[in-house]
């Protein structure tokens, strides 16, 4: 499975309906190619709830380690990413809604008075949620009571689940402070982030270099290492590697193409150094990789 994110990295699946925005999906984390979600970001509100194992969530420049039984508000249109915490896998519940599902509409009482101050917040981009906390224990209650309306069907479930949603805003409404003042740096840093990305994954089959990074956000190059690395947990560097991986992919399920033609055609340059960047991310060799899919599909 490979997550649909458009140039922007927004993903682009449907979450829910126009008429009923809310998508309810249990995952895992050994369901996506490299066993990691991609950064990307949307403009539902998230929440997730670990079943099992653990998840290293990434929200903007913070990270946590989610437990089984633990979950995690991600709040709308902040980049986000997961991979393996210290367990071999992770499986998770996530509910991804819009919130017009709550206010209803535009400059309604809802959305001025209740929703914006949190919506827009920097430091309220994602929220952990513990089971020793009373209230955030309440908070896990309400995502398991999802999880199971969305399971059963049962008659008025949407309903149900559109209250469930509200107890769940009530809890966070009544126990966090939103910031007097909305952070624009922070939001300018993130959206140099995003810049960042959106260059890499137009230009990741050509030679990339730090100097033409930097001018996307208008920094010298050392700043935007910076910036990058405080924010990704990774380098510039590292991260251009690792998305050549991933679009090396869907190029080795296809037969047609050999490993020399798949590595000049995601910039990689020498075939060896392709294998070996590519053994580092998904623990073996593009050829192991290709076998194994080849056997998977014809059993």
């Amino acid at each position: 499975m490979r997550l649909q994110i458009d140039q922007k990295q927004k993903e682009v699946k449907a979450h829910g309906t126009y008429g009923f925005p809310v998508l309810v999906s249990p995952e895992r984390l050994s369901w996506f190619d490299t066993g990691e979600f991609p950064w990307h970001w949307h403009p539902e509100i998230e929440l997730t709830l670990i079943l099992e194992g653990e998840i290293l969530y990434q929200v903007n420049d913070n990270s946590c380690l989610l437990k089984a039984g633990e979950g995690l508000f991600c709040n709308t249109n902040v980049l986000h990413a997961g991979r393996h915490g210290n367990s071999a896998d992770c499986s998770y519940l996530s509910v991804t809604f819009h919130p017009r599902l709550l206010y209803g509409y535009n400059n309604s009482l809802m959305q001025n008075r209740y929703m914006e101050g949190i919506l827009r917040d920097p430091e309220l981009a994602s929220i952990h949620f513990k089971p020793e906390v009373d209230w955030q224990k309440n908070v896990l209650e309400q995502i398991r009571k999802i999880q199971r309306l969305s399971a059963d069907k049962a008659e008025a479930s949407e309903l149900k689940i559109q209250i469930a949603l509200m107890e769940i805003w009530l809890l966070i409404y009544e126990h966090v402070e939103p910031g007097a003042e909305e952070q624009s740096g922070q939001d300018r840093d993130t959206e140099r982030i995003r810049c960042i990305m959106v260059y890499i994954q137009e230009h990741y089959a050509e030679k990339i270099t730090l100097e033409e990074l930097a001018e996307q956000i208008h920094l010298c190059r050392s700043e935007s290492c910076r910036l990058f690395k405080r924010y990704m947990n990774a380098s510039i560097f590292d991260y251009l590697l690792d998305y050549r991986v991933e679009r090396s992919l869907p190029l080795l399920r296809d037969d047609r193409l050999d490993v020399t033609q798949i590595a000049g055609m995601t910039g990689f340059s020498n075939p060896a150094y392709f294998a070996k960047i590519f053994r580092r991310k998904m623990g073996c060799t593009p050829f192991q990789y290709r076998k194994k899919q080849r056997e998977e599909n014809f059993g």
